[in-house]
């Protein structure tokens, strides 16, 4: 009889751990389409599409509007300072920026940080641009940015021209990027 109650004991808590995950997978699933319900509703992020605008405070303390840029190709990088691919492509942007070979503008998107954070960090690598803070996470969500490095490239008519996930690596990868 001992034996038989150990069985029942196993089988009553494997249906009880299955019932458990059956229901985390319903809830998730359940969350999972409300979200995308409510990304349907405000558009998507594809190439063609109109660019999400927003509006926040930079690293110099002025405020920033994407729409502003309106008519001028515009390079939109997302980035943290912990994320070695983002600290990796910065001076290449940078760089390319600053030498004005191509023209656009430039709307660096710090993901997370304080802004404090971001300009000590901005000091250290020599790093000129001005930065856009997303501390709350935003923006982020407005570009539905799932990894960082995200780059997206806005045309002049306000529309998205590229969008790249990862690290840029080379100077080519980035005029190609601009110049498609």
């Amino acid at each position: 009889m001992r034996q038989r109650t150990g069985n029942l004991n196993i089988v009553s808590v494997t249906t009880v751990v299955i019932a458990l995950i059956a229901l985390i997978f319903v809830v998730r699933l359940l969350i999972s389409e409300h979200r995308s319900e409510d990304l349907q509703v405000k558009g998507s992020i594809s190439i063609g599409r109109e660019a999400p605008d927003f509006e926040r405070i930079n690293t110099a303390g002025e405020q920033v509007s994407l729409g502003s840029y309106r008519g001028q190709t515009v390079l939109l990088n997302f980035w943290a300072s912990w994320c070695k691919p983002c600290v990796k492509e910065m001076p290449l942007i940078d760089e390319l920026f600053r030498s004005k070979e191509v023209d656009f503008q430039l709307v660096s998107v710090n993901v997370g940080e304080t802004r404090g954070t971001v300009n000590e960090f901005l000091k250290l690598q020599g790093i000129a641009f001005p930065v856009v803070i997303d501390a709350t996470g935003k923006v982020s969500t407005l570009y539905r940015i799932v990894g960082l490095p995200a780059t997206f490239v806005i045309a002049a008519d306000g529309k998205l021209r590229q969008v790249g996930i990862g690290e840029i690596t080379n100077r080519d990868q980035l005029l190609s990027m601009l110049q498609t």
